[in-house]
């Protein structure tokens, strides 16, 4: 890990199908409501792509632009190619995010990365119970069926009680 991170990064990790994204979209909105600003990286293995054929960006870009920045009063987005890239660097990623408009970075996946986790594991979504991705950075497992592990259980459809699970964790975080 490259320094001490300025901000807290909370992965959401599990094995594909479990339901991560649809977690996320719920915990977000409920993180939110307490008045915690909450960034998002997602790790995709798909070659994507966020710009449109057709459109000037993608045009711009495709001609060469090593990075594109589509902005507008709404929003905007930085488009980097990094077609010399072997691996991705979370803190890099992490780096690129205006830290004063946020209280924590949650990412989806990276589930190999030396930071706080939440595991979730999922009856049912075709991997069992000792399967667990569980490490050291691991600080809770989100289950839809009870377990016994070194870590607090939370039920993985009690999306409050998720919340309060990471507020106590960002106040322990919190230096005196």
């Amino acid at each position: 890990m490259a320094g001490e991170r300025m901000i807290p990064l909370l992965a959401i990790a599990a094995w594909s199908g479990t339901g991560k994204t649809t977690l996320l979209k719920k915990l977000i909105p409920a993180l939110c409501e307490r008045g915690i600003h909450p960034g998002l990286i997602k790790h995709t293995h798909h070659n994507m792509d966020i710009d449109t054929p057709g459109k000037d960006s993608y045009e711009l870009r495709k001609a060469g632009a090593a990075q594109t920045m589509v902005a507008s009063q709404q929003r905007w987005a930085l488009m980097t190619e990094t077609p010399e890239e072997k691996a991705l660097d979370l803190d890099y990623l992490v780096g690129r995010m205006d830290h004063s408009s946020l209280d924590l970075v949650l990412v989806e996946g990276f589930k190999q990365e030396e930071i706080a986790k939440i595991v979730l594991f999922r009856s049912g979504a075709g991997h069992e119970i000792d399967e667990l991705l569980l490490d050291e950075y691991v600080i809770a497992v989100a289950s839809d069926v009870p377990l016994a592990v070194d870590v607090p259980v939370l039920d993985l459809d009690d999306i409050g009680e998720m919340v309060e699970f990471i507020v106590r964790w960002m106040a322990g975080l919190k230096k005196p």
